[in-house]
């Protein structure tokens, strides 16, 4: 044998090399050291592949030695009776076994067949319930609903109403239905009808605020905006009017009150945060009207009527407010003329007497006095012969007072 290390010649029964010093390695030919192998396998690949020590060689001979001592060996009869014992306990223990693994197969197999007719049951269950939801889902407020809208698909315009109505019956106070009844009548040009859903509805149920709002949603689609501030000023659930604030339109606040006035009188309107139209023709205003930026002056006698309406920022107009106003200016008494009606004979100057604010004019060929006739600016000297004088107050209005007549006679001695 050589030494693994350095070549060297071992002789036989030398556990070290002689020049090295090097503990002898012995490496076998073949392998009959199962049962170290098999140690030697539970380790890593870098241990599998060890060389094996002289110790563990030594251990196996001494194993094999005592295992072929006792192969070779007559067994005794007590040793043959600890045998017959030991197979018949494992005779009882396999079957002990393979009854234990009959009874686990039959518990496994009862609870397969208790899965079966639980998935089976739970199966019929499924379908039955799926059959009684369909069934009262049919029949349900939804399911009529649903129906009504397929039929208005189809244009079945006789079975979506039935269907619509049979959901109102169910539920009064839900919108869908509502809604569907009115898209109904609208398919069918039946616009009064339409609306009509809805009014009656609401009147029914005045603080339902699910209607109010498919009711607003239905005036926005058939552009009736101003609709939309005629319910909601008949509704006073003050918790509806909060919810619906958005589409809530004020009417313009006037400072004057309708009525006569005597003098000039300037009307202001206002409505919070919106735009104000107005007209004085009597006419209902529009966003295509005045728009009101200033107070609105009453400067002319007559009768002026106000109308104003405001849009607030979804563009929904409020209710029209109208105010009516009659200005009629006082009129002075007629002038006061001196001298009176009579015949003179010396020189006499004919007097008007004009209020402040006033102008007169006269004539004295017996004409009606008119703003072209001769101005009054001082005492007129009376004509000879006969005068017929006439004299009117005009107020800065235009507005003329009474005529004050007077006939003279002037015949100087």
């Amino acid at each position: 044998m050589r030494c693994t290390h350095c070549n060297a010649i071992i002789p036989e029964g030398w556990m070290r090399c002689p020049r090295c010093g090097k503990e002898v390695q012995i490496v076998p030919d073949y392998n009959p050291l199962d049962d170290v192998l098999t140690q030697e396998v539970k380790g890593s690949v870098e241990d599998v592949t060890r060389q094996l020590q002289t110790k563990d060689v030594r251990d196996f001979g001494r194993r094999q030695e005592v295992y072929q001592s006792k192969a070779t060996r007559v067994l005794s009869q007590e040793e043959l009776d600890e045998i017959q014992a030991g197979r018949e306990r494992a005779a009882r223990n396999r079957s002990r076994a393979e009854a234990k693994r009959k009874q686990q197969e039959r518990k496994k197999q009862l609870v397969r067949r208790r899965r079966k007719v639980l998935l089976i049951l739970f199966l019929v269950l499924l379908i039955f319930g799926a059959a009684f939801g369909y069934f009262l889902y049919q029949n349900s407020y939804v399911g009529k609903v649903a129906k009504g809208y397929d039929a208005l698909q189809m244009k079945e315009y006789q079975t979506a109403e039935k269907y619509f109505k049979h959901a109102i019956g169910k539920n009064a106070q839900r919108a869908e239905a509502y809604s569907g009844l009115a898209e109904t009548y609208m398919e069918q040009d039946e616009g009064d009808e339409a609306e009509s859903v809805f009014l009656s509805a609401i009147a029914s149920y005045p603080s339902n605020e699910e209607l109010y709002r498919a009711a607003i949603s239905f005036y926005e689609e058939t552009k009736q905006l101003d609709k939309i501030s005629e319910i909601l000023e008949d509704c006073d659930d003050e918790s509806v009017l909060s919810s619906l604030k958005a589409y809530v339109s004020t009417e313009p606040v006037f400072s004057l009150d309708d009525g006569k006035y005597s003098e000039v009188q300037e009307v202001t309107l206002s409505a919070s945060g919106e735009t104000i139209y107005y007209t004085t023709d009597g006419t209902n205003p529009t966003s295509s009207s005045t728009k009101y930026t200033e107070p609105i002056l009453l400067n002319e006698e007559g009768k002026t009527q106000i109308k104003a309406i405001a849009y607030n920022k979804k563009k929904i107009p409020s209710l029209v407010v109208s105010k009516t106003y009659e200005i009629e200016f006082p009129v002075a008494d007629a002038p006061v003329v001196t001298p009176s009606t009579g015949q003179y004979s010396t020189a006499t100057q004919i007097s008007i007497t004009v209020p402040e604010g006033y102008t007169a004019y006269y004539t004295t060929d017996g004409s009606t006095p008119t703003t072209e006739s001769s101005l009054y600016t001082g005492p007129i000297e009376m004509p000879e012969g006969q005068t017929l004088f006439s004299t009117v107050l005009v107020g800065k209005t235009g507005k003329m007072t009474q005529i004050t007549k007077r006939n003279y006679i002037y015949q100087p001695q």
